[in-house]
């Protein structure tokens, strides 16, 4: 990869990170996924619970989004996303899953499991996990006027209340450390969009990661979520405000200096560009759905703002 082009670290996890790779691969080779790694549902869970691996199948996703887009990438993107679907022990497992798991089984480098996968595919970039600890996630909720404890990532995901705080378990897990050293090489900074508490939150609550993020001199950019179709099990709270809000309450020191924000969510007022203002950052608000789907972000579209936000700097 060019020394030259822009050096960009996206943080997430699921399909709202493989959204936001698949737009920076259009945009610069120097890509770095680093990953949320507390899935306990589906193939990841069956996986995470038999061998005490990491969840694979949000650093899959961002695999399959960082496929070329030559017949090669494109083959192999869905390859590894391919399901067993069968009346045995393997239905709902995703080859990618299956294929990270040989390998952790094989080594103890898991970093260099990852990276066999990504050079097999061909991928624009590197995928990490945030963590070589698989985590979960802890959230106190206020439900039905009472306080309770909720964890798990898909337990809070869809837990239907208010949520008052969240932390991870194991406490002081292991931040990967080729995490930190791309954070440290790092131009820009992206958070989002995805399930808010169990996909960027995280981040936020692994103590050394949280810090480099805060100290990095890098610009950073928070990309809010869509509208959630209707009847969605997941809980997203109400606003963006209160997606920042939960962010800067948790990493205090937290300073934004671009946020991306489709007309679709924002309220009447000023509000959220005022909220982002406050935090150092400019609002910026584009049409970045998808014209047929209007609940999920369009690669196209992201694409051409984050040309336009990083602008001379792709060539720096």
């Amino acid at each position: 990869m060019s020394s030259g082009q822009t050096k960009v670290v996206a943080f997430g996890g699921g399909h709202g990170l493989a959204a936001t790779l698949t737009a920076l691969r259009d945009v610069t080779p120097e890509i770095t996924a680093i990953v949320t790694v507390a899935d306990n549902g589906g193939s990841s869970g069956k996986i995470r619970d038999e061998f005490n691996f990491l969840p694979p199948g949000d650093l899959r996703m961002a695999l399959a989004a960082l496929c070329s887009a030559d017949s090669w990438g494109q083959n192999w993107a869905q390859i590894i996303q391919h399901r067993f679907t069968s009346a045995g022990p393997l239905n709902g497992h995703a080859l990618g899953n299956l294929l990270m798991a040989a390998l952790w089984d094989s080594s103890d480098d898991l970093v260099a499991g990852i990276d066999r996968v990504g050079e097999l595919l061909k991928i624009v970039g590197r995928v990490l996990p945030m963590s070589l600890d698989p985590l979960d996630i802890e959230g106190v909720f206020t439900i039905g006027g009472g306080e309770a404890v909720i964890r798990g990532q898909i337990e809070v995901a869809t837990a239907k209340g208010k949520l008052h705080s969240l932390r991870l378990l194991p406490q002081n897990p292991r931040v990967t450390p080729q995490a930190l050293q791309a954070i440290s090489g790092a131009d820009w900074l992206t958070f989002g969009p995805g399930s808010w508490f169990s996909s960027v939150m995280p981040h936020f609550l692994l103590p050394d990661l949280a810090n480099a993020i805060t100290a990095s001199p890098a610009k950073k950019i928070m990309i809010f979520n869509l509208p959630e179709p209707d009847g969605a099990d997941e809980f997203a709270g109400s606003t963006p405000e209160e997606h920042l809000e939960l962010v800067l309450a948790h990493a205090p020191d937290f300073k934004i200096d671009i946020a991306i924000a489709d007309p679709a969510i924002l309220s009447q007022g000023n509000g959220l560009a005022t909220l982002v203002a406050k935090y150092g950052g400019e609002l910026i608000v584009r049409d970045v759905a998808k014209n047929s789907d209007r609940n999920h972000h369009d690669a196209a579209k992201m694409s051409s703002v984050f040309s336009h936000i990083f602008g001379p700097t792709l060539l720096k």
